[in-house]
C-alpha cells in the first residue's frame, strides 16, 4: 500500500486534522459523527434562527436526518428544540451552555495547531 508523499501541500492540513481528531477522541468527550458535528457548527457558528427544514437544506439531508441528529444532541445536552411562539408548527433548534463548553473545547483543540505546519516568513 503507497503512502501520502510528504511533500504534497496535502500532507499539513491532514496531519493538523490527525492532530484535532487525536485530541478530541483523547479529550473524553462523546464521539460525534460528521453529521452530527456539521449540524452543532451550524447552530452555533451561524446566528439562525435554525428550524429542522432549514438546517436540513443547508446540510442537503432530509428532515427525518435532521430529527435523528437533534434527538442524540439533544440527549447529550448540546441544543435543545423550542417551539416558535408566533407559530406552533414551527420548532427552533437552539444552543445550549452544554453546546457552547463543547465547542469550545472543540475549538481550543484546533486553535493549539495555529501556526502549526507554517513556514517561518522570510525575513527578507
Amino acid at each position: 500500500m503507497e503512502k501520502i508523499d510528504p511533500s504534497t501541500e496535502a500532507v499539513v492540513p491532514l496531519s493538523n486534522w490527525l492532530s484535532v481528531l487525536a485530541g478530541y477522541v483523547a479529550s473524553g468527550h462523546p464521539d460525534l459523527t460528521n453529521r452530527q458535528m456539521a449540524l452543532l457548527l451550524l447552530v452555533y457558528l451561524d446566528p439562525g434562527p435554525h428550524t429542522v427544514r432549514g438546517i436540513a437544506a443547508r446540510l442537503h439531508v432530509s428532515k427525518p436526518v435532521v430529527t435523528r441528529i437533534l434527538n442524540a444532541l439533544s440527549a447529550l445536552g448540546y441544543v435543545r428544540r423550542q417551539k416558535d411562539m408566533s407559530d406552533l408548527r414551527n420548532i427552533f433548534v437552539v444552543r445550549t451552555p452544554e453546546g457552547l463548553a463543547f465547542i469550545e473545547a472543540f475549538a481550543g483543540l484546533i486553535k493549539r495547531l495555529e501556526g502549526y505546519g507554517r513556514q517561518p516568513e522570510s525575513k527578507d
